[in-house]
């Protein structure tokens, strides 16, 4: 059941460049709207274990509110020190106002 897509939240609830933090089957992930297209991201940043709905969203990308390191929303890889690891990102489906998140992973 894990590649089928789920509803998370309504598009309606997405603030632009404000990432919302749901779970889905226990995974947390960050749902963002920016720059036109709606991605999801896992929400625990892979250097320190805190959640990245908490930072702040620029550019596509998403930052680590507690040592800055940034996550490109579409691949998940960091561009910035001190995360050295990529966090996964899922794929996404708009219906109408749902967004629909998938936990196959893409790459």
């Amino acid at each position: 059941m894990s590649g089928a897509f789920v509803r998370v939240c309504a598009l309606s609830e997405l603030e632009a460049d404000t990432p919302k933090r749901v779970e889905l089957d226990g995974t947390p992930i960050s749902v963002v709207h920016t720059e036109g297209e709606v991605f999801a991201i896992h929400d625990i940043c892979s250097h320190a274990n805190v959640s990245l709905a908490e930072g702040e969203v620029d550019d596509c990308h998403i930052e680590c509110w507690l040592h800055g390191s940034r996550f490109d929303l579409r691949s998940g890889k960091p561009d910035s020190l001190p995360a050295t690891r990529p966090v996964p990102v899922y794929p996404v489906k708009i219906e109408g106002d749902d967004v629909l998140v998938s936990l196959s992973q893409e790459s």
